[in-house]
C-alpha cells in the first residue's frame, strides 16, 4: 500500500521548478528580492513545496546541490526548526484541523497576526518569512487584513501566496505579486513519477497519471487513497445501472462514516463524475443527443457539486450517496 504524502514542509526534492527557483535566486544575489511571491498552478504541482524550499533558504539554511537549485540538508539545524514547526522567523497560515477536521478556510484571527509578525525584526534569520496555503482558502475578512501587510512592505519580509485559482483573487492581491507559473505535468513524465513513487504497475502507474491531471502531488494522494479501487468500483456501479444490489450500496454507506470516509466519498463522486464525462463525450462525438444526454450531464453537475455541500452543510453521506444513486438510476434509463 502506498504511503500518505509528506506535508511539503517535510519535501526536500523538486524537480521541474528550476526556472522559477532560479528567478528567486537571481532577485536575492540582485538585492532586489521582491516582498510578496504569489504562486499560481493547479493543485499538486509542487507549489507549496517550493514555498518551503525558499523558505529554508532565506532563513539561512546551507544549500545542499543534491537536492537542487533551492535544496537544503534535512539535518541542518535551520531546516529542523522548520520540519518542527518552531523557527521563530517562519509563519505559516494554513487551514487548522480541530478534532481531526480540517476547516474549510484560514480564518481572518490568523490572517490579523501577519502584521505583528512583520512589525517584528527576524530573530535569528536574513528575512522573516511567511507562507500562505492557499490564500484561496480566504475569506474576504481575511483576505482584507493579508492585503494590509501587502500595501505596506515589510523591511527584511517576504510573504509566499500559494493560490490554485488566482483569478478569484482580489485584484488588489495579485497587483502587489510578483507571479510565478507552475505548470501541469505532461502524462509522460507523470506516468514514471508514479511507477517511481508508488507500488503500481506500468498499467496502473498510467491509470494514476490520468487521474491526476497535470498534478504529481495529487498522484500521491490517489495512490495513498486507493484511487485505482475506486475507480474500478465506479466503473462497475455504471455498467450495472439501473439494477444495483441494495445490500452491496449499504455496505459501500459504511466506508463513507468518519475522517478517512469523507476522503473515499469525495473521490467516489469524483471518479463517478470523470467517467460519465467521458461517457458522455464520446456519445457526443458520435452525435448523440437527446434527454438521455441531458440527464447524465445533469447528473455530471450534481455529482461535482455533492461532495462540498456534505461537507460545507454536514450532511449524511449515506444519504447523499442514496440520492446520487437514484439520480444515477434515472440517467440510465433508455
Amino acid at each position: 500500500m502506498s504511503e500518505a504524502p509528506l506535508h511539503p514542509r517535510d519535501v526536500y526534492q523538486m524537480d521541474g521548478a528550476e526556472a522559477a527557483e532560479q528567478a528567486l535566486l537571481d532577485s536575492l544575489s540582485r538585492g532586489r528580492l521582491h516582498h510578496a511571491w504569489l504562486l499560481t498552478g493547479p493543485e499538486g504541482v509542487g507549489k507549496a513545496t517550493f514555498a518551503y524550499r525558499a523558505a529554508r533558504r532565506l532563513l539561512g539554511a546551507a544549500p545542499e546541490p543534491e537536492f537542487g537549485l533551492l535544496g537544503s540538508d534535512p539535518h541542518d539545524p535551520i531546516c529542523r526548526q522548520v520540519a518542527a514547526q518552531s523557527h521563530p522567523d517562519l509563519m505559516v497560515l494554513e487551514r487548522s484541523v480541530v478534532d481531526g477536521k480540517t476547516k474549510k478556510n484560514i480564518v481572518v484571527e490568523e490572517a490579523r497576526r501577519l502584521p505583528e509578525f512583520f512589525s517584528r525584526s527576524p530573530a535569528t534569520a536574513p528575512f522573516r518569512v511567511a507562507i500562505i496555503d492557499a490564500v484561496d482558502d480566504m475569506n474576504n475578512n481575511a483576505a482584507n487584513a493579508v492585503l494590509k501587510t501587502l500595501e505596506e512592505p515589510p523591511e527584511r519580509g517576504i510573504v509566499f501566496l500559494v493560490s490554485h485559482s488566482p483569478g478569484r483573487l482580489l485584484p488588489t492581491i495579485r497587483s502587489r505579486c510578483r507571479r510565478l507559473a507552475f505548470a501541469p505535468w505532461d502524462e509522460a513524465r507523470l506516468i514514471d513519477f508514479a511507477s517511481a513513487n508508488t507500488d503500481q504497475d506500468l498499467a496502473g502507474a498510467r491509470r494514476l497519471a490520468q487521474m491526476a491531471k497535470g498534478a504529481p502531488g495529487r498522484i500521491l494522494e490517489l495512490a495513498s487513497n486507493k484511487a485505482l479501487e475506486l475507480d474500478q468500483l465506479a466503473q462497475d456501479l455504471l455498467r450495472r445501472l439501473p439494477k444495483i444490489d441494495e445490500a452491496e450500496l449499504l455496505h459501500m454507506t459504511d466506508g463513507f462514516r468518519g475522517n478517512d470516509g469523507a476522503g473515499r466519498f469525495a473521490l467516489l463522486m469524483e471518479r463517478l463524475a470523470d467517467q460519465i464525462h467521458a461517457l458522455s463525450v464520446d456519445s457526443a462525438l458520435r452525435g448523440e443527443a437527446g434527454p438521455a444526454l441531458d440527464r447524465w450531464a445533469m447528473a455530471w453537475e450534481r455529482l461535482n457539486r455533492l461532495p462540498p455541500e456534505v461537507e460545507g452543510l454536514n450532511l449524511d453521506r449515506g444519504d447523499a450517496f442514496w440520492t446520487i444513486i437514484s439520480e444515477l438510476r434515472n440517467a440510465a434509463k433508455t
